[in-house]
């Protein structure tokens, strides 16, 4: 049998421009595809790390979503406050291994500042291989792996989030100052942008109780020298939060505690994870749409394609009946034209599978600047089903502009 390849090699470089735009426009198809599955995946991913260290949320009534979106991925919003004696309550519970307020308000440029306590920092005590050392005293703040200060530098708290420097002059926190003494390491969530300093601190520079007996005097200045920090905290004299972060000894405890704060009048309780999986939900719909959309942008490309092949075909018509004339057989023709087809599927199918994986890539770049969350994008067996269906069902479609050169008459296409 005669090799069909020089012949398809030769009509590839001849129509050279007309094999790569083919090639382009199966590619940018597959792409669509490939994307969209892999960042979908990668946005469950990222989500989901960015919330494992917050095993039981509880705030003030209102939505959960928002509670999740503010607490975990530091999205501003303003929430209604816990009120101190939840607070309280919590740390007195034999079931709580430990208890971080998390309170917002303030910012350094971008950089939202987050008042909590030693235990998220070190999720209750861990060794954190941070940089310098957790603070200490109110008036000291360790900072996320991407915020741009230094060990030791010195910043001014901020009301709010200014959109100017001159609306960051009028707000900053009179003379109330700031010394970073830590940094955390990457954790490929928005913390990693956030400045966390002690949750009295928070309290004080805004005129409240700062949570202990002994500080119930409400200066409305940082005292560098108080260093009680952390739980106990007194309910009578400690102001409210917007968030509770809550870390219990057992699964039981877990649902427990959970069950108890959503029954109670003025708070709700909630895993993350449970607001995760609504909105996976919604997003799973989003992608089955998007997945039917790019098959259907798939099926026509393909389609247009062999098209394209059969209209060229005609004006081959007589290159393959001379070609049988000098006695090529017809599996000869079907097997140039079927391999040429074939060829040019695989390219574009391949390429493809490249640029969707560059197109994720890009579009988790462009996500993680504007929230903060790390998505880990990854090219699975998922997609590369997708890319064998598009191939297969494009080598079967291949076989009928084939049969058709392989059926026409070398007479009738020698006149022709």
């Amino acid at each position: 049998m005669m090799n069909p390849f020089p012949v398809m090699i030769a009509d590839m470089r001849r129509s050279l421009s007309g094999c790569v735009a083919v090639v382009c426009v199966i590619a940018l198809a597959t792409a669509l595809g490939v994307a969209i599955s892999a960042q979908e995946r990668a946005l469950r991913r990222g989500s989901t790390q960015a919330a494992a260290a917050f095993d039981l949320l509880i705030g003030a009534r209102g939505s959960p979503t928002q509670l999740v979106l503010t607490a975990v991925y530091l999205q501003p919003a303003a929430l209604d406050l816990v009120p101190g004696r939840v607070l309280q309550q919590l740390q007195a519970d034999a079931g709580v291994a430990y208890v971080a307020p998390i309170a917002f308000g303030d910012y350094y440029q971008r950089f939202p500042i987050v008042g909590s306590s030693t235990d998220l920092l070190t999720q209750g005590g861990k060794l954190v291989p941070m940089a310098g050392r957790v603070f200490a005293a109110q008036n000291e703040a360790v900072l996320g792996a991407d915020v741009t200060l230094k060990l030791g530098e010195v910043f001014s708290p901020v009301h709010g989030q200014p959109m100017a420097l001159a609306d960051a002059e009028m707000h900053v926190h009179g003379a109330f100052t700031y010394v970073v003494v830590g940094r955390m390491p990457r954790l490929g969530n928005p913390w990693d942008r956030a400045i966390i300093v002690p949750v009295e601190a928070v309290w004080q520079v805004h005129s409240l109780p700062a949570g202990h007996a002994e500080a119930a005097n409400h200066q409305h200045a940082l005292d560098p020298t108080q260093t009680r920090l952390g739980p106990p905290w007194d309910g009578e004299d400690s102001a409210g939060v917007p968030a509770i972060v809550v870390k219990p000894k057992s699964v039981t405890d877990a649902y427990r505690l959970r069950n108890a704060y959503r029954a109670h009048a003025a708070t709700m309780a909630l895993f993350p994870a449970e607001v995760l999986i609504e909105l996976y939900a919604v997003l799973g719909d989003a992608r089955a749409l998007f997945a039917v959309l790019s098959l259907g942008t798939q099926a026509l490309v393909v389609a247009a394609v062999l098209l394209a092949v059969l209209a060229s075909l005609v004006s081959r018509r007589q290159q393959f009946a001379v070609l049988r004339a000098l006695g090529a057989s017809r599996s000869y023709i079907f097997a140039t034209v079927w391999f040429q087809v074939s060829v040019l599927l695989c390219l574009g199918a391949l390429c493809g599978l490249f640029l969707g994986w560059l197109g994720a890539h890009g579009l988790a770049w462009v996500f993680c600047r504007h929230t903060g969350i790390v998505l880990p994008v990854a090219i699975t067996w998922q997609e590369m089903r997708l890319l064998l269906a598009l191939v297969g069902v494009g080598l079967l479609l291949a076989v009928f502009p084939a049969w058709s050169s392989y059926r026409q008459p070398v007479t009738v296409a020698l006149k022709s």
